[in-house]
């Protein structure tokens, strides 16, 4: 299927403080795994294993991310996108250590670990709290058609130290710099491949949350507000839910995690 990465535009509206409140306590996420992995690094299916239970845990959004930089090795990654690794190498950079390898798990956009390393992840979830990392909670309300995303008011939180951007309409610049952006991302929650070639000639690999596109969805102000977004755009065919992150930053320049809601069944 395609993958996208791309801008919708959506409609802000103001929901009730009581409603936000409700719902708030029925999505704590307390923290995001990406796991950057590859088909064909032998060192990468522990990590994988390690991905899938962190998947099981209801306050984490553990998310798996093929890259497709080991392909020359012999077998092309078959969930690969050079999306993904634009996105690690871009992690890299801005931590800048330039560390880009696999089996690697980026925790709230801020500090990273050896993917298989369990003790090395829970220290960096631990420690990810610094920068305003999970700070903002988001609640997702969804219908037969439509997702609504809540997001609530951060007025102490600092502006986004990004990039200008010269294209911003007069509307947007009167709004002031953006806090943070909200990203979707559709999911596959289960994902079995026989490898062919490669080191890992023969194995049956099982990958958990397989990120299956990333979408811009719109710029958050630090004012309560809601996006809305069609179903058939959150979860599109052969996706089985999708996760909204609002992190600092931008593509080319991702920062800390703000605030991550993950579809139910995820």
């Amino acid at each position: 299927m395609k993958r996208w990465v791309a801008s919708l535009v959506l409609a802000t509206v103001v929901l009730t403080a009581a409603t936000r409140d409700n719902a708030r306590a029925e999505n704590a996420i307390r923290g995001v795994v990406e796991l950057f992995t590859s088909q064909g690094c032998s060192s990468c299916p522990p990590a994988d294993a390690l991905l899938g239970e962190l998947a099981g845990d209801a306050g984490l959004v553990a998310l798996t991310l093929p890259v497709d930089y080991w392909d020359y090795l012999g077998w092309k990654d078959t969930l690969a996108s050079a999306a993904y690794t634009a996105r690690q190498r871009a992690y890299a950079e801005q931590r800048g250590d330039r560390q880009v390898y696999t089996p690697q798990m980026v925790i709230d956009g801020q500090r990273h670990a050896i993917g298989s390393d369990r003790k090395a992840v829970e220290a960096a979830l631990a420690a990810a709290k610094e920068g305003g990392a999970m700070s903002v909670p988001l609640t997702i309300f969804s219908d037969e058609t439509t997702v609504r995303v809540s997001v609530p008011a951060a007025p102490d939180l600092a502006d986004d130290a990004g990039p200008v951007d010269a294209a911003a309409s007069d509307e947007e610049a009167a709004k002031g710099p953006p806090k943070g952006v909200l990203w979707l991302m559709p999911v596959k929650r289960r994902e079995r491949v026989k490898i062919g070639r490669g080191e890992n000639t023969g194995r049956q690999a099982v990958y958990t949350n397989v990120v299956r596109g990333i979408l811009k969805v719109g710029k958050w102000y630090g004012r309560e507000a809601t996006f809305m977004l069609p179903q058939d755009i959150a979860r599109p065919d052969g996706c089985d839910g999708y996760v909204l992150i609002l992190q600092r930053g931008t593509s080319e320049a991702p920062g800390t995690i703000l605030g991550a809601a993950k579809s139910p069944g995820l």
